[in-house]
Formats: structure tokens, C-alpha cells, sequence
């Protein structure tokens, strides 16, 4: 067990190996945050990826890695109100994770009591957080990882002197004082203000870049230790192949005047009625958020006009109401609109809010009411003459989209159509009318619970072809199986636009991805909108890039689009006044600017992808294979009394799991950390591979409840047993002694541990050396009767000089990455706090100077003293702490455990391993390599299964096992190697040289797992 816990957390980049997460992880993941991220002692990182890149994935593979480090145990992730959901199901699919959504509702069932103590891993919403009464009792509270989403909504603005902090921003500072390791997610780090970036990173790290100069000079050093930025177009594949194809975004322009007169007369009518409420608004106390709430109306109307009709029917009995209520000279009351938290919102609770803005009046009496009674009763009429003469223009131009894109892509894996509304009402009639014209159709929607959203997302996968949504599909959902798209509206918020894109412009889409989109080009806002997808067309041309619609506000750099389309649709300014402000002139200077607003000046654009692939190739070399882990469960769970069979497929059926076992599992802290266990599991495998291919079927490994109680159970009941030693037996007939594990630790002079590795030291009671902990796999079991009766202290001292010369090596090899980790901070950390200090001092004499002069200036004075103090403390605890961080000291080696290895006493002696022998099948193999033109390297010693690794002109690599005999005898491969020739299959080779001693010939077998016939698998 501790051979198998060492092996898996103690390689170069343990992620790599990692065979817990139900995902493969992309390459610019790999190569730029797991190698780079978690071998810093303190993670305070922004991750900036492109949307659809797989945030998600990468923060729990982060999560799973730092957990199995026994690193971090309590979590909360901050993230916008619509996506706590997607965090929890993506957390729970992929990784088996499971997180509390903290929210309003949570917090008033447990009233008196402060959750974010209470629970382990939790979700919430940064608006949810931000909140004067709940911002206190998370700063109460500690993290050990605290990862923040969309995180740039964590804004500060600098004015000349003075500093504006949103309650985002200051949310983030409450963040960065109750958590060890603290990750920012975004897509948009920079949006254009070097200033506010660097706020922004001062979040993570205050005061660690002074000046922009200093931050644009990590940038240009390529050694920022604070943020990683990567692109769309820069991730590929092993094979250099892009993982995201291109994307076609088209307008579907129609027209209501000529058409539609009758929906034009209504759309004429609407804006007369909502201008004049728009303009009441505004008078009154300028109220500029009721006035937006007003526009509602026709945003329903640019949805559908059932849409506008339902809304109309909820506002003329909610004025009817308050006609009822309200006295002659009584006041409507409007309530104040927040709507930046609105938007938010998750699409329920946005719904339930626009509802009310729907029915906001600034009527203010009864006869004011009665009146606009009169025109909404009009509009009603209106809107029921349109529907029931079917005139609606846009619905006859959906049908006509549909029934193109049915016989543009008639295969049955291309008839998958993604039909996106905002409005639910408008979801509702677009249901029955697409099913009446023949389509198998099914919906999502805000409503609906998140389970009921996933099992909605499986039938349209597997069984209908069309699929009506609202946003909520981007909300948890993933639709990359579909490529084809329509708009059936447009979100006024370019936010919500992008979000819908993504759900099938994603990590995981194979095909080009095709979006339509509806606009009514003689509307006012549709105006807006037919001019915003012309220029995002030539924008994108210019760019050379489809990235313009994954981060549409930062293309559109100082144009609100959402504050446009409401001064069309209000006639608040002159349509050519709002036109002119989309007429951007796309020339270098123009797309040099937006190229600095998505942060690619920040990016890394090379990425060494034949280092990755050699990264990967050694992870798939140390991985712990599935065949360990369910050899090691099974006997575990026969130990404890549990029953399993092997099913006639090959998978595992777990039928009976024990008391004990359920017990360790049934813990309040175990299921927080580990989820539930189940009373038997039918269909379980412990390989990755089959789990993905085979529905239904219980993937079951590290971080398994299941496999993490054994393990419990286990340690609690056998731990002695390390302690006590246990016999194997060599097959080869060589080794004849002992081996002695250690625990090695490095800690810093902060405290926190740097480094622990494993080290087995073998000695057969004359001399010792140094071996891979991973030997044991190469060992057969032996009987253990008794355990080992021999004097273990006498073997300690015998080992003790080599495995603190090993930890020594150790702690040289953790100061080398110290040092460099540390010249970093020295060089931006340290600099940066230096100059505000020095920078504090010039103003300070100018201060004094103006006192002397009869000047007050007291107050000014006594701020800036204070701030100077507070930089030369963090000046002086970073520079205690840098000290600290390379302070490494050892402890003393901790015995773990011991295991006596005695030759097989019945191996022929043909078949004993001889070190002369051995030399020559080495010697005669790596040779065999050269001449054949490929790069062979002797790994002999590492234990992975193979002698050999190497490599032909084209990087395909062949693992080759080497066996000598002195004379033409038989061979045996070891379990250890077995395992691995049968994962690796026809990369791996068994090289054969027989006759060693007198003439040597060589015979290679290709597979041997699959080409040897079952007598020939001797061990």
C-alpha cells in the first residue's frame, strides 16, 4: 500500500499519471498548469483560457491532485450565480466531488449556525458572497483552495489618486486573507487597463508589481509567476491538429414592413407606449433603472410576440390590481433595480425578477393607471391578431432555416439543431409550432432542476433532433454533439450570447460549428443588431480569428451594447446617433487594441508540443495501472469479508460490501470528502478506458468512496503489519536479503512541508544500496508465516548512512527549484515594494515642505505614513519569508516498513538471473536498436516493467524487455511486467538472447501478452 501511495504522488508531474478523473486532459493543460502550478509550495495563480477550454476539467484536476497530496481538505469556489450548477455537476460527473451550493435558502434553514464552517466543500455565488451580511461570516471562516470564477468581475479602478473598489473586488480581498492557495479562472483578464490588471493580480499577491513597467516586464520575461494565458487557436492535439474548429456565425435578416404590416403596426404602437413610460421614468427622479426595467417590453416583442402578449396580460392585471388598491392621489411605488446583479442571477431567479420589472408602473394616480390600462388593452388586441393570422414573419423564417439545414446535413449525426430564446413564454409557443411541423423535439429551461436538465440534455443526444432552449442550457449543460445553431432571438446582454455559443463551440465539438441568427432589420434594436454582426464579420476578418464572438465586450472595447440596444428601443437617442457608434474603423491600430483587450500580448503562444507528448508517454510509462489497483482491492475486500464475481464481461460485480467498511464510509467527514457509498455496485471496473466505452458502469480507483474506505479500513486494521515485515520471493533466484522503506521529508523554515518521497534501501547483510521502491513489483509473494525474525534495529543502522545520503540528494534537488521560485519574487516582489516606498518617501518631503508653508495637510500626511508603514512591513515579511521558503532542513528519516526477499528455491538454474549474462542480453539488444536505426536508453533500473525504452526517427517508441540465458532455456516474465506488456500491447517487446554465454542470437517477440500461448505465461 505504500509502495503504491509513493509511487503514484511522488513523479515529476503527478497529474500525469493521475487515473482518478473521467477526462483526458487537453495538452495546454497539462503542459502549462499542472508541471508549472502544483510543484510551487503556495498556489496564487490566474488561469486565463479561452471559453469552452474546459475550466472546469482543469480546476478538478487541480482539486483531485492537491487532495491526494493531502494538501488541501477545505475548498469554496466563487462563481457567477448561472454557473454554480454547471461547477457542481462537472465536480461531480468527472470527478466524483461533491460540493454544497451555499445560498440564501441554506442559510436561513441553518439560522444561527455559519456554514462555511460546517461544510468542506462548498459553491456559492460571487453576488451571493459580496453581501454585507454574509461577506462576515466567510471572512470568519478558512480555506485550504479557494478558486474564484469569471474572477475579473473582481474589479478596482484607479482615478488620479484615488482608488475605486467594487464590492466584487473587495469580496476578493476578504478571499485572499482566509486561504493558503487561492486560483483565478477567466477568459478576459486584461479588458484594456494595464492599471486594473495589475489590481487585479494584486488580489492574488498585494504589492508584487508596483508599475505596469514592472508587470509588462514579467510578461516579456515569460517568468510571471502570478498568471498563465493561453488561446483557442494555440491548442492542438499531439498530432499539432487544432481541438477547436472553426466557427460561422450568420445573420438571417428579415423584414417586418414589408411582410408583416400588421406586426409592424404593433411593433410601432409597443414603442410609442414604451417611449413615453421610458421618458415618465426618467423624469421622475431620474430613475434610469426603472426606465431599463420598462424596455422589457420589447425585448419581449424582439423574442416573440407571444412573448409580448403573455407580458402584456401579466402587467394589465397587476395595474389592474393596483387600481383596486391605490387612491385617487395615492403614489404607485417603484422599487429599486439592481440590474448588474441581475444579470447573474440564475435564469429562474432572473425570470422571476423581470416578471416584476414587467409590471413596474410610474402611474401616479387612478387616473394615470386607468389610462395606460387603455393602451395595454390595445396592444393586447394587437399582438392576439398577429398570433391567430400566424403573420409572425420570424416564425415562417425559422421553418424555412430548419427545413434548409434538414436538407443541407441529412445524416442522421448532423440533424442534432440547437434553437436558443430567451423567454420561456416565447420556449413554450416555439414547442408546440416545430412539433406540429413534424420534429421530434424536447426543451430545456430555466425551471427545470438541474437533474431534469441533464436528463433532458441525454434525449436530445440519443433521441430527438431538435432541441428548444433558454439560457439555462448554458448553465451545467454540455451540447458539443450538436454544431448547428439558431438564434431565435438575440440576449441584449453580449455576455449571455457568448455563453450559448459555448455550449457547442466547446472542448469536444468535432465539427465546424455553424450559428444563425434572426434579426429583424427595419426594428430599432434590430438595426442595432444587424450593424453589430456586420462589423463583428469584419472584425473577425481583420483578426484572422472567430475569437470575436467568445468575448464580445472586449471587442466592442468602449461600446455597451446593452445600454445601445435600450436607447433604440426607448427612442432615447436617434438611431443614426446609435449606428454611428458601431461604424468602428477596423484598421491595425483598431485590431491591435482589441489583440491587447483579449490578452494576447499576455499569452503564451509557443507551446512545445513534442514535449508534451513525451510528458505524456512517461505518464502512461509510471501510471499506476488499473491491474494494481484491482489486484490490491480485491484481496483487501476479501480480507474484510466482502463478496465479488467476475462477470462474464469481464467487469466486476460487487455484491456484499462490509460492515466495517460502511461504517469507515457512513462518517459525516469521509462523505464530504468521498460522496456516498452504495450498498453493491453490479457493473465496476477499474480501468479508465472500459468506464468511458461502457454504459453504466462504476469506475472505481482513487477518490472512489469505495476504494478510499478500503483503503481506510486497511490502514487502520494492518498497519502494523508494515512494521512487522512481510517475505517475498525473488523469481530470478538473485536477491537474498532485505529492503528497508523510509519516509523522507523536507520542510522549509515556514513550516509546511516541501518534499516527502519514498526511498527502499536493499542489503543482504554485507553491503547496501539504493533501489527503486517500485522492486516489490517485480517480486512474487511469499509465505509469512510469522514475519521476519531477524534484528531489524541492526539492519537500520547497517542502511541508515545511504538513505541520509539519498535524503540529502533530495533536499538539493527541492533548493535548486527554491532558488528560482524565490529569484522571481526577489525580482518583481521585492523591487516593487522597494519603489512604492521610495516612491512614498519623494511625496512625503513634498508633504512636509507644504506644512512648513502653513499648508493642511496633516490628514494627507498621516495616510500616507501609514501606507509607507504598511509596505515596509510586507517588505520586510517577504523578505522573512523567501528566507524561510529556502530554509530547507530534513527530518530524520521515518522507518516505514521492511520485507525480507529470498531467492526462489525451485528456479532451475538455467533460469537464475545472472549479472554477466544480463550484461550481454543488454549489451546485445541496445545494439540490435542502433543498427536498426532507432535511439535506445537503458531504464533497467527504474522497475517500470521494461529494460528498454526506444525511440525511431518518427518518435514511435518501443519497450523492450530483456532476458538473457546462457543456453537456449525457457524465460519468465514477472506480473509487473506482464501488466504492462498487456497495456502496452504492440509497443511492447520481449527481446530474448539465448546461448548468451557462448553464441549469442536474439529473438524478438512483438505483444508477448497477446502472441505467447497461455503455457509459455510462466509467473
Amino acid at each position: 500500500l505504500e509502495t503504491v501511495r509513493y509511487r503514484f504522488a511522488s513523479l515529476y508531474d503527478p497529474l500525469l499519471a493521475m487515473n482518478t478523473s473521467k477526462v483526458d486532459a487537453l495538452p495546454h493543460q497539462i503542459e502549462a498548469v499542472y508541471g508549472h502550478i502544483l510543484r510551487l509550495p503556495r498556489i496564487r495563480f490566474l488561469i486565463a483560457d479561452d471559453p469552452g477550454a474546459g475550466k472546469t476539467i482543469m480546476a478538478g484536476l487541480v482539486i483531485k491532485e492537491l487532495k491526494l497530496r493531502h494538501l488541501v481538505r477545505r475548498i469554496l469556489i466563487v462563481a457567477p450565480g448561472h454557473l454554480k450548477d454547471q461547477w457542481r455537476r462537472e465536480l461531480s460527473d468527472r470527478f466524483e466531488e461533491s460540493f454544497v451550493v451555499i445560498d440564501r435558502s441554506l442559510m436561513d434553514a441553518l439560522y444561527g449556525e455559519n456554514v462555511w464552517l460546517r461544510e468542506n466543500q462548498i459553491i456559492t455565488s460571487v453576488d451571493f458572497a459580496k453581501r454585507d451580511d454574509i461577506l462576515p461570516t466567510i471572512s470568519a471562516a478558512h480555506f485550504d483552495l479557494i478558486i474564484v470564477d469569471e474572477a475579473h468581475k473582481m474589479s478596482a479602478y484607479r482615478y488620479g489618486d484615488k482608488l475605486d473598489k467594487t464590492d466584487r473586488y473587495q469580496l476578493g480581498e476578504a478571499l485572499s486573507h482566509i486561504t493558503e492557495h487561492f486560483m483565478f479562472l477567466t477568459a478576459t483578464p486584461h479588458k484594456g487597463d494595464p492599471e486594473n490588471f495589475r489590481l487585479f493580480l494584486d488580489l492574488l499577491e498585494p504589492g508584487f508589481f508596483a508599475t505596469n513597467e514592472m508587470l509588462q516586464e514579467s510578461i516579456r520575461s515569460k517568468d510571471n509567476p502570478l498568471f498563465i494565458r493561453r488561446m483557442k487557436e494555440d491548442m492542438k492535439d499531439f498530432e499539432g491538429k487544432p481541438l477547436f474548429l472553426p466557427r460561422h456565425v450568420n445573420t438571417v435578416p428579415f423584414n417586418l414592413g414589408t411582410t408583416s404590416p400588421q406586426e409592424k403596426e404593433l411593433y410601432n404602437r409597443l414603442s410609442e407606449y414604451v417611449e413615453t413610460q421610458y421618458n415618465k421614468a426618467l423624469a421622475k427622479d431620474k430613475r434610469r433603472n426603472i426606465a431599463f426595467a420598462l424596455v422589457i417590453l420589447q425585448r419581449r416583442l424582439a423574442s416573440s410576440t407571444y412573448a409580448l402578449l403573455k407580458s402584456l396580460e401579466r402587467r394589465k392585471k397587476r395595474l389592474e390590481d393596483l387600481l383596486k388598491g391605490v387612491q385617487e392621489e395615492g403614489k404607485v411605488v417603484s422599487r429599486a433595480i439592481d440590474i448588474d446583479t441581475v444579470e447573474d442571477l440564475s435564469e429562474e431567479d432572473r425570470w422571476r425578477e423581470e416578471e416584476i420589472w414587467e409590471t413596474l408602473s410610474v402611474a401616479e394616480n387612478r387616473g394615470e393607471l386607468e389610462k395606460e390600462i387603455t393602451i395595454i388593452d390595445g396592444l393586447i388586441t394587437r399582438a392576439q391578431n398577429v398570433i391567430q393570422s400566424e403573420a409572425e414573419i420570424k416564425l415562417k423564417e425559422l421553418k424555412k432555416s430548419l427545413e434548409d439545414l434538414r436538407q443541407k446535413y441529412p445524416q442522421k449525426e448532423d440533424k442534432k439543431i440547437l434553437v436558443f430564446t430567451e423567454s420561456k413564454d416565447t420556449l413554450e409557443y416555439l414547442e408546440k409550432k416545430i412539433k406540429a411541423w413534424g420534429y421530434a423535439i424536447n426543451t430545456i429551461h430555466g425551471s427545470m432542476r438541474l437533474e431534469d436538465r441533464i436528463k433532458a440534455e441525454g434525449i436530445f443526444k440519443n433521441e430527438t433532433e431538435l432541441m428548444v432552449a433558454t439560457e439555462a442550457a448554458g448553465e451545467g449543460i454540455n451540447l458539443q454533439f450538436c454544431h448547428l445553431m439558431v438564434n431565435y432571438d438575440i440576449p441584449w446582454n453580449p455576455n449571455r450570447l457568448e455563453q450559448r455559443m459555448g455550449r457547442i463551440h466547446r472542448y469536444g465539438q468535432r465539427k465546424e460549428v455553424f450559428v444563425f441568427n434572426l434579426v429583424a432589420e427595419d426594428t430599432r434594436e434590430g438595426m442595432v443588431l444587424n450593424k453589430l454582426f456586420h462589423k463583428l464579420q469584419e472584425i473577425r476578418e481583420a483578426l484572422g480569428s472567430d475569437k470575436v464572438f467568445d468575448v464580445l465586450s472586449e471587442v466592442l472595447y468602449n461600446k455597451n451594447l446593452s445600454q445601445l440596444l435600450m436607447d433604440a428601443a426607448a427612442n432615447a437617442r436617434g438611431i443614426d446617433e446609435i449606428l454611428q457608434e458601431l461604424e468602428i474603423t477596423v484598421d491595425e491600430k483598431y485590431i491591435a487594441e482589441v489583440k491587447e483587450n483579449l490578452g494576447e500580448s499576455l499569452a503564451t503562444r509557443y507551446i512545445d508540443y513534442t514535449r508534451i507528448k513525451e510528458m505524456a508517454r512517461q505518464a502512461q510509462e509510471y501510471r499506476l495501472i488499473p491491474e494494481y489497483t484491482e489486484e490490491y482491492f480485491k484481496k483487501a475486500l476479501g480480507k474484510a469479508g466482502g463478496r465479488f464475481r467476475v462477470r462474464e464481461d469481464g467487469l466486476m460485480a460487487i455484491e456484499s460490501i462490509p460492515f466495517d467498511i460502511r461504517k469507515i464510509a457512513e462518517q459525516d467527514a469521509f462523505k464530504r470528502s468521498y460522496g456516498g457509498l452504495l450498498r453493491r455496485y453490479p457493473k465496476a471496473t477499474f480501468d479508465k478506458e472500459i468506464a468511458f466505452k461502457t454504459p453504466d458502469t462504476e469506475f472505481i480507483s482513487f477518490g472512489h468512496p469505495l476504494f478510499e474506505a478500503t483503503m481506510n479500513w486497511i490502514e487502520n486494521s494492518f498497519s502494523g503489519s508494515l512494521l512487522n515485515g512481510a517475505t517475498f520471493v525473488d523469481p530470478d533466484g538473485n536477491l537474498d536479503g532485505y529492503i528497508l522503506y523510509y519516509e523522507g521529508e523536507i520542510s522549509d523554515g515556514t513550516g509546511a512541508v516541501a518534499g516527502k518521497r519514498l526511498f527502499a534501501l536493499y542489503t543482504d547483510g554485507k553491503e547496501t544500496r539504493s533501489v527503486s521502491p517500485a522492486i516489490i513489483w517485480d517480486l512474487a509473494e511469499g509465505q509469512n508465516g510469522g514475519g521476519v525474525t531477524i534484528d531489524v534495529e541492526n539492519l537500520k543502522k547497517m542502511v541508515s548512512g545511504s538513505v541520509i545520503a539519498k535524503l540529502e540528494e533530495y533536499k538539493k534537488e527541492i533548493l535548486r527549484e527554491r532558488n528560482r521560485q524565490t529569484d522571481v519574487k526577489e525580482k518583481y516582489g521585492i523591487k516593487s515594494l522597494d519603489h512604492l516606498i521610495v516612491k512614498l518617501d519623494g511625496e512625503l518631503i513634498s508633504l512636509y515642505g507644504r506644512k512648513d508653508r502653513g499648508e493642511n495637510v496633516d490628514l494627507v500626511i498621516r495616510n500616507k505614513e501609514e501606507r509607507k508603514e504598511e509596505y515596509e512591513r510586507a517588505l520586510k515579511e517577504l523578505k522573512e519569508h523567501i528566507q524561510k521558503e529556502k530554509s530547507l532542513t530534513m527530518g530524520m528519516p521515518r522507518f516505514v516498513g521492511i520485507i525480507r526477499i529470498e531467492p526462489k528455491a525451485e528456479t532451475k538454474e538455467t533460469m537464475k538471473s545472472d549479472p554477466e549474462i544480463e550484461r550481454i542480453g543488454m549489451k546485445i539488444s541496445m545494439q540490435f536498436e542502433v543498427d536498426n536505426g532507432r535511439t535506445p536508453e537503458d531504464v533497467s533500473a527504474e522497475n517500470l516493467g521494461f529494460d528498454i525504452r526506444s525511440r525511431d526517427k518518427a518518435d514511435n517508441v518501443r519497450y523492450i524487455e530483456v532476458k538473457a540465458r546462457a543456453g537456449a532455456e525457457a524465460v519468465a516474465l514477472t506480473q509487473n511486467e506482464w501488466f504492462k506488456a498487456k497495456r502496452f500491447q504492440n509497443d511492447y517487446y520481449l527481446y530474448a538472447v539465448m546461448n548468451a554465454a557462448t553464441k549469442p542470437q536474439l529473438y524478438t517477440i512483438q505483444n508477448p501478452a497477446e502472441n505467447l500461448e497461455p503455457e509459455e505465461k510462466i509467473e
